[in-house]
């Protein structure tokens, strides 16, 4: 039977979304490039997947901002704002805790879930995914431009069509009726113009830096002939991602619920149902800022003790009024400065703009800096290497600046934020060479 299709908020944007079935666990199902909810139901083989997942889970299937039946944004979803969407719909149906299952682009985004929320991340499950879709001299398995380019082109010229299906599901691409289907559920899940945006910010998403924060028991399957996403890109996941299992399927299809989805939902089940619910932990991934004015000794002595104090008491309530507009969490101040921590980048390098152009009212310059990477959380303080690498970055910066770390510049891709790239710096106290890049203002 066809569940029905509901909507939940996320800031100011609806999301469509479903829930399925009676199991005790949840599961929420991430879908790929795009997506339409409706849809999935109108195919009888990918009907018959999501039944038989919602025989042993309570499943959450949602479309992205941007897709299917969700409203649109402005641009292409950030990862960011995917998490947005996933909590809005786990809070709307009273799910406190879920397995996260993505499949093809949706893994990247599951990732950066399940490391920056470990208290609602059960397990995680990524099928056909990878970590950087784009092909690096450190990373071969990702695509090249050349064949990038060939698949724009091919997506200005064929979107409409069963586009790809000889290469994305081969088992099938011979199947009058399912040929026609996936051709709707393309339709139905972008117009071509946000096909294409959505192709390109998943170019540019790296969540290699995060794979070693993830905590959740994890399973990684992949088929050893996808042609789309090469097998060795789920190798390097479950390499990188610590208490992952890789399961290597002999077939050829990249999405799960075709060719593979008999071993998909057996080793999902078992893995699922078998995984004893883990205590939650306090190493969580966030983005750490570290502001700092500029010449505070200088300034406080020109101006006197008590014309100071009032100045800093302003300082600090400008700074706490920007974390609270854009979601961050104040830790601490450290004299002259704040250490707050966000669970979105582009959030927090946003707030540190508008912190700038709030304290310059009054006065003030201050220096940011921002990175993302695994925290400790001990009652309201945060330690651990991320805390100390912000620090570092902040205190490169000059009058004026946000600098972040090349961390933060790629999980925020999409986001139509700008960067200048400062080149390859050492940060003292801390190993190895890092790049870093200054946040530009618009």
């Amino acid at each position: 039977m066809r569940p029905d299709t509901r909507y939940a908020l996320s800031g100011d944007l609806s999301i469509a979304y479903q829930v399925f079935g009676e199991g005790d666990e949840d599961l929420v199902l991430v879908p790929g490039w795009v997506s339409n909810v409706d849809l999935f139901w109108d195919e009888p083989v990918v009907a018959r997947f999501l039944t038989e997942l919602s025989s042993f889970c309570r499943v959450i299937l949602f479309d992205k901002r941007g897709t299917g039946l969700s409203d649109r944004g402005s641009g292409a979803a950030t990862l960011e704002e995917r998490m947005d969407d996933v909590r809005a719909v786990m809070d709307a149906v009273g799910s406190q805790g879920a397995t996260i299952f993505g499949y093809s682009e949706g893994g990247p985004m599951s990732v950066l879930f399940a490391a920056t929320y470990p208290d609602r991340t059960r397990a995680l499950v990524l099928a056909g995914s990878y970590a950087n879709r784009r092909a690096r001299a450190n990373y071969p398995q990702g695509v090249s431009e050349a064949d990038f380019s060939i698949l724009v082109e091919s997506v200005r010229a064929n979107w409409g069509t069963p586009l790809d299906i000889e290469r994305r599901i081969p088992s099938l691409a011979d199947n009058p009726r399912f040929r026609n289907w996936w051709a709707r559920f393309l339709r139905g899940g972008a117009s071509p113009a946000a096909a294409l945006a959505l192709l390109r910010m998943n170019l540019d998403i790296d969540v290699r830096p995060i794979l070693a924060s993830v905590q959740a028991p994890s399973l990684i399957l992949h088929a050893v002939r996808d042609r789309v996403v090469a097998c060795s890109n789920g190798r390097y996941l479950a390499a990188n991602i610590p208490n992952a299992r890789m399961v290597e399927i002999d077939a050829d299809d990249h999405v799960p619920f075709t060719e593979t989805s008999e071993r998909v939902l057996s080793e999902i089940r078992q893995f699922v149902t078998g995984q004893a619910r883990r205590q939650i932990e306090e190493r969580v991934l966030g983005t750490i800022m570290f502001t700092d004015i500029v010449g505070s000794t200088s300034l406080a002595h020109k101006v006197g003790d008590r014309d100071w104090t009032d100045t800093l008491a302003a300082h600090h309530d400008e700074v706490r009024n920007q974390l609270e507009i854009f979601g961050g969490r104040e830790v601490k101040t450290t004299g002259d400065g704040f250490l707050a921590m966000f669970d979105g980048p582009a959030r927090a390098v946003r707030c540190g703009h508008s912190i700038q152009s709030a304290v310059e009212a009054i006065g003030l310059k201050v220096r940011i800096g921002l990175h993302t990477g695994e925290c400790t959380i001990s009652g309201d303080d945060v330690a651990g290497i991320a805390v100390h690498i912000a620090a570092r970055i902040g205190g490169m910066a000059e009058a004026g600046q946000v600098l972040v770390s090349q961390t933060v510049r790629d999980l925020v891709a999409g986001s139509g934020l700008i960067f200048d790239n400062l080149g390859v710096q050492e940060l003292r106290g801390v190993d190895g060479q890092w790049s870093i890049c200054a946040a530009r203002s618009k």
